[in-house]
């Protein structure tokens, strides 16, 4: 099964940037939909911004300042974050769905810290 791993998160101060990138140990071509969620203490998990049959969609808090992109050459998916708020602090799980098992795939989570 392919697997998914998370890096680029970390500490970085409200208003700052951060960069997540995910790489799928197989071809990004087999997922019909991918993207990331995150996880905040005590909340349960959202889903944060998704490519899904062509389409990006971005939850309401995040729209304006992240940025969801794929790259098919090196089966990677970003997600560029700006204007962190503390908001933001949650650990970030890349996730897909494969499209012939129709299975869904999470990483190991990446750790984002936003301090006030």
């Amino acid at each position: 099964q392919v697997q998914l791993v998370e890096s680029g998160g970390g500490l970085v101060q409200a208003g700052g940037s951060l960069r997540l990138s995910c790489a799928a140990s197989g071809s990004i071509w087999n997922f019909n939909a991918m993207g990331w969620h995150r996880q905040a203490p005590g909340k349960q998990r959202e889903l944060v911004a998704i490519i899904s049959s062509g389409r990006l969609n971005y939850a309401d808090s995040v729209k304006g300042r992240f940025t969801i992109s794929a790259d098919y050459t090196k089966n990677t998916i970003a997600l560029q974050m700006n204007s962190l708020s503390p908001d933001d602090t949650a650990v970030y799980y890349c996730y897909a769905r494969a499209l012939r098992t129709r299975t869904d795939i999470w990483g190991q989570g990446t750790m984002v810290t936003v301090s006030s």
